[in-house]
């Protein structure tokens, strides 16, 4: 087994998860649909979410057995339909690993190959230069900046928006 893979959501994951999402760091990067206290409950209920997709765009990020993370993604529609949105956490502990970059990598192979779509995008607060450097080392591009587009904890952000043009 890989030292890295991406599986479909478990309902024996929901503790983990709720431990790892539970995180002030973690939730600082995250949009606010997320919650924070992230309780158990929360967990549950966003894997039994995940369990009812078809096809299956969010993931559990597994590092050596261990749940480390999530990833997924967003189909947008209308005249969007050939973008997907994508986004990811890894929990704290597994930071600084390399785990998020190659994560990022399984997840555009399986959506190069699973959806028919031309551009992947990733929208990143300007002070999240770890996931920048994530999304860089994948091939994505700085298409834009938005200045002062997001509100998290009461603070104004820039939001740093990556592409990636899929070759179709």
């Amino acid at each position: 087994m890989p030292d890295i893979m991406l599986r479909p959501w478990k309902k024996e994951d929901a503790r983990q998860l709720a431990y790892i999402a539970n995180n002030k760091n973690i939730w600082n990067n995250l949009r606010d649909s997320i919650p924070f206290p992230y309780a158990i409950t929360d967990a549950e209920k966003w894997i039994a979410h995940c369990n009812t997709q078809n096809p299956v765009v969010n993931f559990a990020i597994i590092y050596k057995s261990a749940l480390a993370g999530s990833i997924g993604s967003v189909l947008k529609a209308d005249v969007y339909r050939k973008n997907i949105e994508i986004g990811y956490f890894i929990g704290e502990a597994y930071w600084n690993l390399g785990i998020a970059t190659q994560a990022v990598h399984i997840l555009v192979d399986h959506i190069e190959k699973e959806f028919d779509v031309v551009r992947l995008y990733a929208e990143v607060y300007a002070h999240n230069k770890a996931s920048m450097k994530v999304l860089r080392n994948n091939g994505f591009y700085l298409e834009s900046i938005r200045r002062k587009s997001a509100v998290k904890n009461n603070i104004l952000l820039d939001d740093y928006i990556w592409v990636k043009i899929l070759d179709k």
